[in-house]
């Protein structure tokens, strides 16, 4: 297994503070990868075997409703929320690549990446976000991540990536508009 040791810490940098064509918020924010991911890695990304460095990038959607109930309406928001997740991901993923980075995105239904060929361990991507912002999580039917000033109505998508932090933010905000996300008036936290 590689050893990711040097690079595992939870210290975020690039804050991107988003707001969708609909008004809801969406915050990205690119780190070390969780000890979780270090110690897993080989396990979630068999294909990434070589890669000396790694950077998890957590997406976060303000849902319209808190997350914690089962209901139809939840199902529908999270489903919405995954799908502008992927389109958004599979576009930053696809230029990174284009670029010769190794990146890809773990669909948050199932804990697998889209990508590259699948481990024998899921990712969870509250668990990371929980590890890497050190946000609160309910457990109930599923674990629910909670957001300081959205509550549990917060979605928690992943990419990760072999690019550098800085290239991983440019590439971000330049598709980020083509989703209809723009930059929030909100400071960066």
């Amino acid at each position: 297994m590689v050893s990711y040791s040097s690079v595992c810490t939870s210290k975020p940098s690039y804050p991107i503070n988003l707001v969708g064509n609909m008004g809801q918020a969406i915050q990205i924010s690119i780190h070390n990868p969780s000890q979780y991911i270090c110690a897993n890695c080989e396990q979630i990304l068999p294909d990434w075997k070589q890669q000396e460095f790694l950077w998890v990038v957590v997406v976060l959607q303000k849902a319209k409703y808190p997350l914690t109930e089962v209901t139809g309406e939840v199902e529908r928001e999270k489903e919405r929320l995954r799908e502008k997740f992927m389109r958004f991901g599979c576009d930053v993923a696809f230029n990174l690549r284009d670029r010769g980075y190794v990146t890809d995105l773990i669909d948050p239904r199932t804990g697998y990446p889209l990508l590259s060929h699948p481990g024998h361990v899921p990712h969870d991507d509250t668990a990371v976000a929980k590890a890497l912002l050190n946000y609160p999580v309910i457990k109930n039917k599923c674990c629910v991540l909670v957001h300081p000033e959205w509550g549990t109505a917060v979605y928690p998508s992943v990419l990760l990536s072999a690019a550098p932090p800085e290239i991983i933010a440019q590439v971000t905000n330049a598709i980020a508009p083509l989703h209809g996300w723009t930059e929030s008036q909100k400071h960066n936290v």
